[in-house]
């Protein structure tokens, strides 16, 4: 399983949603896990994002879809951005020298 990084935007439908329904987050989080992926934690944040998601999943197609799906929604705008634990990132530097 390979780590993503997703930076959730609410927009003003979601803010809604959120506001009414705040279990909804969780109820969001099952179906990403239906979907393949793996919420391995999250948070609320201020500034210019509303969440920061770190997820696992098997591939890159796997967040498309979660991102297109939940984007298509009209409540949430995401970033994906795959992500490499330093560790292996060093070790994969060191291996290319």
């Amino acid at each position: 399983m390979s780590t993503y990084i997703l930076l959730s935007t609410l927009t003003d439908e979601g803010r809604e949603t959120v506001k009414k329904h705040p279990e909804r987050i969780q109820e969001v989080n099952k179906e990403l896990e239906a979907m393949g992926a793996k919420v391995i934690s999250q948070y609320a944040v201020l500034g210019p994002y509303d969440f920061v998601n770190i997820v696992e999943a098997p591939d890159n197609k796997t967040i498309y879809r979660i991102s297109v799906e939940l984007g298509s929604r009209g409540t949430v705008h995401i970033i994906s951005l795959p992500a490499i634990p330093v560790d292996e990132f060093v070790t994969m530097l060191k291996s290319k020298s």
